[in-house]
């Protein structure tokens, strides 16, 4: 306990970047060895000013209420030298001199992808992102995303739903939970997996942090998915720093007219691997998939005579019921009741505004 509040205590220091806290670790061999050292020792590493603050840190009520959250919260320090510190992310430039952490990353999450994309995903990307981590899952694969609403959304919900381990890296303090409507989520993915941050507890999701939070989210990735994104992104900024570290990078194509889709056309453009399949993700990092396994974005199901016509209708992109009677030239109450009956089935999903698409829930 006294090593993680003097963590808390260290990284309350604004100017104390990582860096400089890395090198008094080096040097010192603990937190709580740094603010036990004598001042003119730590500026030899960090400047006078720096070591006067770490000198002249008091307990106070912040302090104090960070102390209570983290035992709330069960939060733990982890430093680099801690062998609970995954080992794959040292590898990367700049890598966190310490993490906070909820729940337990395991040896095994070495072999992890990062599914990211864009927050303002659209039903076709959502749809991807479940199917594709539906099957890293299956294949034994942990999944990395940062917790933002869409497309990370989807990818740690689906992890969750099919029974496997999930890391979430935040961009804000590791007792904040943003956005606010993932509270749930976060705790299933800290009973599944982890939520870590290199943020001192308490830190406000700012937008400056979520650009130096992505280099964790690809260096904790053997791969990187890009489902996604527009063409100025953070999706953007993760590719690039997985570059960087050396990262495959895939990415999905998408409708050429679609703004959510541009970025990832983009990427293709410049060099990153197309997929259009789970299954080519897998075997090019050679993770032995089933090689008589279908492809995730056909399904094989046996429909009424009457209901085939309306289910060739329809696809990952949403329609409307109008456009489909149109198309078809029948009345809009015949083929609305037998897309009820499909949704009932698992095979269609009814979106606001009388539209509709396919869905592969029982694929």
């Amino acid at each position: 306990m006294n090593e993680l509040r003097s963590f808390i205590d260290l990284l309350s220091i604004d100017k104390l970047n990582g860096v400089k806290l890395f090198a008094l670790l080096e040097l010192f061999q603990s937190a709580e060895a740094i603010k036990n050292t004598d001042r003119h020792e730590i500026a030899k590493t960090t400047g006078i000013e720096i070591a006067n603050c770490i000198k002249n840190l008091k307990l106070d009520d912040t302090l104090e209420k960070k102390y209570r959250i983290a035992e709330k919260l069960l939060i733990k320090a982890i430093p680099y030298y801690s062998p609970q510190y995954p080992a794959w992310l040292k590898t990367i430039e700049h890598f966190p001199p310490v993490l906070f952490m909820r729940g337990e990353i395991k040896d095994t999450d070495h072999n992890s992808i990062a599914v990211i994309g864009t927050r303002g995903a659209t039903v076709y990307g959502k749809q991807i992102a479940d199917i594709f981590t539906s099957d890293f899952i299956k294949a034994g694969i942990t999944i990395v995303s940062g917790m933002a609403r869409g497309i990370d959304t989807v990818a740690h919900t689906s992890a969750l739903r099919n029974n496997g381990r999930t890391i979430a890296v935040l961009g804000c303090g590791i007792d904040i939970c943003y956005p606010p409507e993932n509270q749930k989520l976060m705790e299933r993915i800290i009973k599944s997996g982890a939520v870590i941050s290199e943020f001192g507890i308490s830190t406000p999701p700012h937008a400056q942090n979520f650009p130096k939070r992505n280099r964790i989210v690809s260096g904790l990735a053997r791969a990187v998915v890009a489902v996604e994104a527009k063409e100025k992104s953070g999706v953007m900024n993760t590719v690039q720093w997985a570059l960087n570290q050396n990262r495959d990078v895939f990415a999905i194509p998408g409708n050429i007219f679609s703004k959510a889709s541009s970025g990832t056309n983009r990427l293709i453009k410049d060099g990153a691997i197309p997929v259009t399949s789970s299954q080519d993700v897998l075997e090019y990092l050679g993770l032995n998939p089933d090689k008589n396994k279908k492809e995730p974005l056909t399904i094989d199901i046996k429909l009424d005579p009457d209901h085939e016509p309306i289910w060739q209708e329809l696809s990952l992109e949403p329609i409307y019921l109008d456009s489909i009677a149109e198309r078809l030239d029948r009345p809009t109450s015949s083929i609305l009741q037998i897309l009820l009956e499909l949704e009932m089935k698992g095979l269609v999903k009814q979106l606001p505004g009388m539209m509709f698409v396919r869905s592969f829930e029982q694929q």
